[in-house]
């Protein structure tokens, strides 16, 4: 069980599956937890209806909801209502039905951060969820030896799934456009957060992004706030393969060298060389802080109960 509720206003950025796991877990020890998503995936369901009608795609968003559904019938009903896809022969097959929920909501009230905070009353999410810009955004990575042919040739990739899935190594990321307009709902609750947590997650595509979007880099640098950052378990085929986790930090640097750290996070089983992360950390600003947070069935994920209590027992300390 987590410790307790902690009197704290905590900002968590990212997107897919490594948000989720976050703000699982942050929903259970923060008292106000706010969700900023990237929104920039171009693929399956949520590529389809961004393309289709022009909005941003929902598919992170639908994720993030679902991850601060409760845990009593009414939460894992909804979460999993909102998770569940279509399996047909025609034109709905694997949409998600959070998805089509959400961009109605768009239509119907012509405003993203509106329909996102009614989507959130319906499910009684335990926290609210923002997109990190109001125009939809492709990712573009300049990537090395995306042609086996041509092992050490820079080539550039677009798009997050594209990205995602490159069988080269990603170098950098960009965003296109390279300015695009800042949620002002997001803007507002970095500046006024306690806490921010940035990871874990794909790193090129779903946290990385999020420092390249000029205003809402800015409010994460001049925020008040402390800063930790959750490392992967585990380097991501395609994105960051052979990556050690002190690269994972060094490439976040590069990206945002103007951003302080006040806290790395990371599995203790994952460690290979604690002396050395926490040298890396330190160069940064960080403090190292090492736990059991990784799932018991063996997969590379984060478990949510392990999770939250290693945030509780720092943020308690803010």
């Amino acid at each position: 069980m987590s410790e307790g509720i902690v009197d704290a206003r905590v900002v968590a950025l990212g997107g897919g599956h490594g948000l989720s796991a976050s703000l699982a877990a942050l929903r259970q020890v923060a008292k106000e937890l706010t969700a900023v998503v990237t929104v920039a995936d171009n693929g399956g369901s949520s590529g389809r209806l961004r393309r289709e009608f022009g909005v941003l795609p929902p598919g992170d968003l639908r994720q993030a909801l679902a991850a601060l559904c409760g845990d009593d019938d009414w939460g894992r009903t909804w979460a999993r209502v909102l998770q569940h896809r279509f399996a047909s022969a025609g034109e709905m097959d694997k949409h998600a039905v959070g998805n089509l929920l959400i961009v109605t909501l768009w239509e119907l009230l012509g405003d993203h951060v509106d329909g996102l905070d009614w989507v959130g009353r319906l499910l009684g999410a335990h926290g609210r969820v923002l997109p990190m810009a109001v125009t939809p955004i492709d990712i573009t990575a300049q990537v090395c030896g995306a042609d086996p042919s041509a092992p050490d040739a820079v080539s550039t990739v677009r798009g997050q799934v594209e990205v995602a899935s490159t069988t080269g190594r990603v170098v950098a990321v960009d965003l296109e456009p390279e300015d695009p307009p800042a949620c002002p709902q997001a803007i507002a609750a970095v500046k006024s957060a306690d806490w921010i947590v940035l990871g874990p997650g794909s790193w090129f595509s779903s946290v990385i992004p999020h420092l390249l979007v000029p205003e809402l880099r800015e409010a994460l640098v001049h925020s008040p706030a402390r800063t930790v950052v959750t490392v992967n378990l585990e380097p991501q085929p395609g994105e960051t393969d052979g990556f050690s986790q002190e690269k994972h930090l060094e490439v976040l640097h590069a990206h945002a060298p103007d951003l302080r750290l006040d806290v790395v996070l990371a599995d203790r089983g994952s460690v290979v060389d604690r002396d050395s992360l926490a040298g890396v950390a330190a160069s940064l600003g960080a403090e190292l802080v090492v736990a059991d947070l990784a799932a018991d069935d063996g997969s590379p994920r984060h478990d949510p109960t392990k999770l939250a209590n290693a945030y509780a027992g720092f943020l308690a300390g803010a």
